[in-house]
Parts: C-alpha cells; structure tokens; sequence
C-alpha cells in the first residue's frame, strides 16, 4: 500500500501543514480558533491525552457538523466493550478493513491504537498484512472474514455469515457493531483517500516501544 500521493498541479492547493510541514488535506484547514467550541474542546482534549493532534480532526474540521457526527459515530462504535468484542478487537476490525480499501492513514492511525489496546507490538502488523494467519482467536477469525468481505464484496454477504458470528458467541449488538464499524469506517477511508490525508509521524511508534 502506497503513501498518499503528492498533489498534483491540477490538484487545489492544500492546506494546514502537519506537524513535520506536510501537507494534511487536500481541502481547506481552518484556524483553531475559528472552530465552535465543542471541537476546540474535544482537540484540547485529544491533543492533552495523546500529545498530539491527529490529522484526521484538522482534516474534517472545516465542515464542524459533519465532524461533530463523524466523532460521536466513532465514539459509539470504539469506545465500549462487550464480552465477544473488546476495545482492541474493534480497532483490529478497523485494521483489517482498511487494509482491504488500501487506507494507509486508517491502518497506521488505527494500528497504533491496536497495539496499545491489545498490549502487543505486532498483532496490527500482522493483521493488516494478512489477518488469516495472524495469532487471533477463532472468534476473531470468523468476525475479520465477515468484516472485510463486507468491505470489498458487500454484496456477497449472506445471513450465514451472520449466524456464524452468533455461533462464536457475539450479541445481536455486537453483530451489528462488526457491520458498523465496516460501514462506518469505508467511509472513513474514502475520506482519507478523498483529502489525502497522510498520517502523522507519531502513529508510527506508539505500541512499539516505551513511553519515556
């Protein structure tokens, strides 16, 4: 999978450099200060947590109500977790579908998170390589083929496919989660491909090694 590419002369002029200088969207980036206030907040917040802002909330921010909604979607998704589905199972559904849609800025971001909710410096690597032969659970096997067939062939997806998620003991809840998440972030992913949106520097290392 490759970088986003650079923008082209016919491309609109880019804007908001990263934090290394590159460019983060191919669309407008506006000031901080210009934002509503609940997304000032939640960036304040982000940035206090994680020590930095990731490209994606400068990327969206300059349509607030839209990034307002996409923000709230993914807390809804991300941020619980259930008995068949945890935290870092869900980021490795993120992994292996935006693999699939060739979506560098949603692998290396969500990558990160993967390894740091897993506690495990390999497994997004090797599920975003090939998540057939990565060390997972055969629950987790059964939901990332369901997942990523629904990402690349959705069509093809059967009512069997679903009763085989039941069978490895997921919740209605969580069956619909696993499409969700797939449904939620192809978007994601086309929007990074849309702006291409690079991931930031720091994703890279985090869940690699330790925190000084």
């Amino acid at each position: 999978m490759s970088e986003p590419e650079s923008p082209r002369p016919s491309d609109p002029t880019p804007s908001g450099p990263g934090g290394d200088g590159t460019a983060i969207s191919r669309f407008p980036v506006p000031p901080r200060e210009d934002l509503p206030a609940d997304l000032r907040e939640r960036f304040a917040d982000v940035e206090e947590r994680s020590g930095f802002l990731p490209n994606v909330f400068a990327a969206l921010s300059w349509r607030p109500a839209e990034a307002g909604a996409f923000f709230a979607m993914h807390d809804a998704l991300m941020d619980k977790e259930t008995a068949a589905l945890s935290k870092a199972d869900r980021e490795l559904i993120v992994v292996a579908t935006s693999a699939a849609n060739d979506c560098l800025y949603c692998v290396v971001a969500h990558g990160a998170v993967a390894r740091i909710r897993a506690r495990d410096p390999y497994v997004a690597d090797q599920v975003a390589v090939d998540w057939r032969k990565a060390p997972l659970s055969p629950r987790m096997l059964a939901v990332l083929e369901v997942a990523v067939r629904l990402a690349v062939e959705p069509g093809a997806v059967r009512a069997e496919d679903l009763a085989g998620l039941r069978e490895h003991g997921l919740t209605e809840d969580d069956v619909w989660d696993v499409g969700a998440i797939v449904s939620f972030f192809a978007l994601s992913n086309r929007l990074a491909h849309w702006a291409a949106i690079p991931p930031n520097p720091e994703f890279f290392l985090m869940g690699r090694v330790p925190r000084a």
